[in-house]
C-alpha cells in the first residue's frame, strides 16, 4: 500500500469521494514555530491554521520541533508534513465524521540531532508565532538548565534559547519579538512561562537588555483550550486504512468540538483570523470566567458523576450518558446544581452546558471511568467543591446529588487495600485498581477500618474525611450540615446499595 506523503499527493491518487484533499501549499511560508508534534496538537491548533490557508487567510506553515529526544519529527518529514485528521462526534444529534488531509505543517526538527539548524529558525523574520504543548509539566523550571546544553532540556529552557538567538540576530529589534501562545493545560499557562524564561535569562546571566526586550516586546497569551484527542486509532487502524488506500503512520483522531480561549490584546486576531473561518477561538480580556465554566461544568460534571457511575455497574463515559438512571444523575447535577451556583450569565452557560452532554454521548470515544477516577481526591477539591460551596452560599442549603457524589467518592476507596503505591479496591462488578497520591490511599484505608456498618459510624468517616486539611486545604467539617448528610449517604450506600440508592436519588428526574 503506498504511503501519504508529497508524491502521493502530486500523482493524481484516487483519494476517497469523502475525504477532503486540499490545494497544495508547499510554498507557503513557515510563520509559526511549535514545541509539540503530538496528537492534540496537529488535531488543535495545525488543524486550525489548515482551515485559515483554505481561505487564504494566513498563508503560512508550520514548522514543529521535537521537545524531548524521542518523538514523531521522523515520521513527519517522511510524510512531507502530510497526516489524515478524522474528527467524529455528535452533530445535531446525528453521528457525523469528517475526513481531512491537513497540509499546515512545513517540516520537522528534532533539536538533540540539529541544534543549529533550531537557531536558524530564530533568524527567519517571518516567524513571528510560538506554539506550544509540551504537557502539563513541560512548563516547569528547571534550575540545571544552562545556555550552553544543545539542547537545555526543558521546554522554557529551549525557549530562552531561541529568543536570547534572535534577539542577537536582530540586534535587539523591537519589531522581531515573538507571540508566544502555550496550550498546556495550567492556569495562566502564558504568566508561568514568561516567569521561568525570564528567571533562567537571570540565571544564565543574559543582557539586561535581552530581559527588557523579552518583557517589553514579546506576548505571552494566557490560554484555555478544549477538545477530545484520541490519536492514532490503533484499534481500528486497519480498516481506516482500507477505506483510505494509503499508509498514513499519523493518522489522527478527534471529536467535532473545539474552543480556544485566548486572552491577548484583540488585534492580535487580525493576524490570526481563525473567527473569519468559523473557528470556535474568543479573544478576551479575562479568560476567568471561561476557565470556571469549563472546569466546573465539563470537569466538574466528570468528577461528581463518574464515582457513582463506576460503583453502579458502568466501566464508560458513553454508557453512563445511555444509561435511564445514571444519565439523568449526570443531567440533573449539571443543570440543577451545577450551573445555579456558577454567577455568570446563564445563556453561556447552558449552552455550553447543553455542548458537554453532546460530547459525553459521543458514540466514537471510549473514556473509560476508571481512568476519570485517577488522582480523584485532587480532582474533586479543584472542580467540585466550589460549586458545593457556592450553591449553599446562595441558597442557604447544600445541593443534594453534589453532596451525594462526595459520599460516592469517599465510597470508592471503601474495601481497598493498599499493594504498593496503588490500592486494590472492589465494586459489584469485581476488583479494580485505585490510583491516587499515596497519603490520600493510606488515610482512606485508615479511615474505612473503623467503620462498623452502623450509621453513627458512617457520619465519622465522613466527619474524618471532611476534616482532612491535606486533601482540601480546608475543613469542610465547618459546612453546616454537609458531614451528616454525607454520612447519611455513605449509610444508605452500605446498606441499600449504591443502585437503590441513585435511583431514589433521582426519581423527581430532572429540571430540563
Amino acid at each position: 500500500m503506498e504511503k501519504l506523503d508529497r508524491k502521493l499527493f502530486e500523482s493524481g491518487f484516487n483519494f476517497p469521494k469523502d475525504l477532503e484533499v486540499p490545494a497544495p501549499m508547499w510554498d507557503l511560508p513557515e510563520k509559526v514555530i511549535q514545541f509539540g508534534e503530538g496528537n492534540f496538537l496537529r488535531a488543535f491548533v495545525d488543524w486550525m491554521i489548515h482551515q485559515m490557508n483554505k481561505k487564504g487567510l494566513f498563508n503560512g506553515r508550520v514548522v514543529v520541533v521535537q521537545p524531548i529526544a524521542e518523538g514523531l519529527v521522523d515520521k513527519i518529514n517522511e510524510q512531507d508534513g502530510l497526516y489524515t485528521l478524522i474528527l467524529r462526534g455528535l452533530k445535531d444529534g446525528k453521528p457525523t465524521e469528517i475526513k481531512e488531509i491537513i497540509s499546515s505543517i512545513s517540516r520537522g526538527i528534532n533539536p538533540y540531532r540539529d541544534w543549529d539548524e533550531f537557531l536558524r529558525c530564530a533568524e527567519n523574520p517571518q516567524i513571528e508565532f510560538v506554539i506550544s504543548n509540551t504537557t502539563e509539566a513541560g512548563i516547569s523550571y528547571d534550575k540545571e538548565d544552562r545556555i550552553e546544553m544543545k539542547p537545555p532540556r526543558s521546554f522554557p529552557g529551549k525557549l530562552t534559547s531561541y529568543l536570547y538567538h534572535r534577539f542577537k540576530h536582530f540586534n535587539g529589534d523591537p519589531e522581531k519579538g515573538m507571540v508566544v501562545i502555550p496550550c498546556e493545560l495550567i492556569d495562566r499557562n502564558g504568566d508561568n512561562l514568561k516567569k521561568i524564561v525570564l528567571q533562567l535569562a537571570e540565571d544564565w546571566g543574559l543582557p539586561e537588555g535581552f530581559k527588557v526586550w523579552v518583557k517589553e516586546h514579546n506576548i505571552f497569551l494566557n490560554t484555555l483550550v478544549d477538545r477530545v484527542v484520541t490519536g492514532y486509532p490503533k484499534d481500528e487502524i486497519e480498516q481506516m486504512r482500507e477505506k483510505l488506500g494509503y499508509e498514513d503512520q499519523l493518522l489522527d483522531t478527534g471529536e467535532l468540538f473545539h474552543l480556544w480561549v485566548i486572552e491577548g490584546p484583540r488585534e492580535l486576531s487580525e493576524k490570526l483570523p481563525f473567527t473569519e473561518v468559523g473557528l470556535n477561538v474568543i479573544w478576551t480580556d479575562d479568560m476567568t470566567p471561561y476557565r470556571t465554566r469549563k472546569v466546573r461544568i465539563l470537569n466538574g460534571a466528570h468528577t461528581s458523576s463518574v464515582p457513582a457511575a463506576f460503583l453502579y455497574g458502568l466501566d464508560t463515559v458513553g454508557e453512563m450518558m445511555e444509561h435511564e438512571v445514571m444519565g439523568e444523575y449526570v443531567r440533573s447535577i449539571i443543570f440543577d446544581e451545577i450551573i445555579p451556583s456558577i454567577d455568570l450569565d446563564k445563556d453561556m452557560l447552558v449552552g455550553f452546558a447543553d455542548s458537554v452532554i453532546e460530547r459525553f454521548k459521543n458514540p466514537f470515544i471510549k473514556h473509560y471511568l476508571i481512568s476519570i477516577l485517577l488522582n480523584s481526591a485532587s480532582k474533586y477539591k479543584a472542580r467540585v467543591l466550589p460549586s458545593i460551596i457556592e450553591y449553599h452560599r446562595k441558597y442557604g442549603k447544600l445541593p443534594e446529588k453534589l453532596t451525594f457524589s462526595m459520599a460516592a467518592l469517599i465510597t470508592v476507596y471503601k474495601d481497598g487495600k493498599l499493594e504498593g503505591s496503588a490500592m486494590k479496591a472492589r465494586r459489584e462488578k469485581g476488583e479494580f485498581i485505585m490510583k491516587d497520591d499515596l497519603p490520600v490511599l493510606e488515610f482512606f484505608e485508615k479511615t474505612w477500618k473503623n467503620f462498623d456498618g452502623s450509621r453513627e459510624s458512617a457520619i465519622e468517616v465522613a466527619k474524618a474525611v471532611l476534616g482532612n486539611k491535606m486533601m482540601w486545604d480546608e475543613d469542610l467539617n465547618e459546612i453546616p450540615g454537609f458531614a451528616e448528610k454525607v454520612g447519611e449517604y455513605l449509610y444508605d450506600i452500605t446498606v441499600l446499595g449504591i443502585k437503590d440508592t441513585v435511583d431514589r436519588l433521582v426519581k423527581g428526574g430532572v429540571s430540563r
